[in-house]
């Protein structure tokens, strides 16, 4: 079995794999981790391999705790991938855009792939057919929209993507719904226009959205999409089934 582990700033992603198989799943505040994860692995053993995704330094005791108990890879912009990355500046790609890409390289359909991460900030992701990286685009995410109108208006209110009521219209009858439509219909509209204008160009695209937001999203969008809310968790899980050997 293979330990998963996904460090932010706020929070932590924890998971347990099995022959590809997602079987646990956790979330808690990354304060919490050394204590989660030494009661976890009492309590779970035949876990033999781990990998550790982080975009905050890791505590060098959870480090440790894990090295004692299982083969471990930390990911970088330096470990294997099973993907051709043509990225002009590999070091500053992050690493969650590597678990993504990863992913996206063993997924079953043919043609190019398009992953968009709905998270922090709507990340876009693009892999050609022949499972060559070619970069994408970073735009600010739904909270971060909202956080924005607040911080630099007056009278704004600050809002919360947990809140916000589906359907979502397109125009807003009060201030609340106005920003509700400015951020996700506004949003929406950035991702279909983006998938169009690859498609006009790669025909056969499959595209993948996933992330915290990507639920809300998918309900406002008009392209085809596939959603996959454990796509990074899964992409994490393939680079240390690649690396395994």
């Amino acid at each position: 079995m293979n330990l998963i582990l996904d460090i932010g700033n706020t929070y932590c992603k924890l998971a347990v794999f099995e022959n590809t198989k997602l079987i646990v799943q956790k979330r808690f505040l990354a304060g919490e981790l050394l204590a989660r994860l030494t009661d976890f692995l009492k309590k779970n053993t035949g876990i033999t391999h781990g990998i550790v995704s982080s975009v905050a330094k890791i505590p060098p005791k959870s480090i440790a705790l894990l090295e004692k108990s299982l083969k471990l890879i930390q990911l970088t912009s330096k470990t294997p991938i099973p993907f051709d990355n043509k990225y002009k500046t590999p070091s500053s790609l992050g690493i969650d855009r590597i678990a993504l890409m990863a992913k996206a390289a063993s997924y079953p359909t043919q043609g190019a792939k398009l992953v968009i991460d709905a998270g922090t900030c709507i990340t876009f992701d693009f892999l050609t057919e022949k499972n060559a990286y070619l970069g994408g685009a970073i735009s600010p995410g739904l909270q971060m929209r909202y956080k924005a109108m607040h911080t630099f208006t007056e009278k704004l209110p600050l809002l919360k993507t947990e809140d916000v009521k589906l359907p979502v219209s397109l125009i807003g009858n009060t201030t609340v719904a106005c920003m509700d439509s400015g951020v996700v219909c506004g949003a929406s509209l950035e991702i279909d226009a983006y998938i169009d204008r690859i498609k006009k160009k790669y025909k056969d695209l499959t595209v993948i959205l996933t992330g915290g937001d990507s639920l809300l999203l998918s309900k406002n969008l008009k392209n085809s999409i596939f959603v996959h809310p454990n796509f990074l968790l899964e992409g994490l899980d393939t680079i240390l089934e690649f690396n395994k050997d």
